[in-house]
């Protein structure tokens, strides 16, 4: 059985903390939502709603301070990194072959990973000729991606 943690970090935008949370929810392929790093309005008002979104889909989620902190506790076999700032296109196929993934997009448009976060897994780009998004665009894509890898239809 494979296990999918979906991550978001570094976010401070209440409303995309809520559209990227409905779409992790709302996917079965996705054990876990996984919050680092949240600020501003997403920190005061999204976690709370998030939190009564998780409980009526009855779906666990973790938040913590920092990426690290996710890594250590969850122990994924492998950390993807998705940004489209990344010079390395995701291999999808390769993902087939672990059976625990933690998949982290970036909260903040634009920005991405720092260099000391890029360091923590493999810091890839979803898409090959197309700028940043935003993650719950990227998200969806790899979501749809990775069931079709899961259902072994790629």
């Amino acid at each position: 059985m494979k296990e999918l943690y979906l991550g978001l970090h570094n976010i401070t935008s209440n409303q995309r903390l809520l559209d990227f949370s409905k779409l992790a929810f709302n996917l079965k392929y996705v054990k876990y939502l996984v919050i680092t790093k949240v600020g501003g309005t997403a920190a005061q008002s999204g976690i709370p709603e998030i939190s009564k979104l998780a409980f009526k889909y009855n779906k666990p989620i973790l938040v913590l301070p920092e990426l690290k902190d996710a890594i250590d506790l969850l122990k994924p076999e492998i950390t993807v990194l998705v940004s489209q700032n990344s010079e390395k296109l995701i291999n999808f196929s390769d993902l087939g072959k672990y059976s625990k993934l933690l998949v982290v997009f970036s909260g903040i448009e634009g920005s991405g990973f720092n260099k000391i976060e890029q360091s923590l897994g493999e810091y890839v780009k979803i898409l090959e000729d197309a700028s940043d998004i935003g993650a719950v665009s990227l998200a969806s894509f790899f979501l749809c991606k990775y069931s079709q890898l899961v259902e072994g239809k790629v």
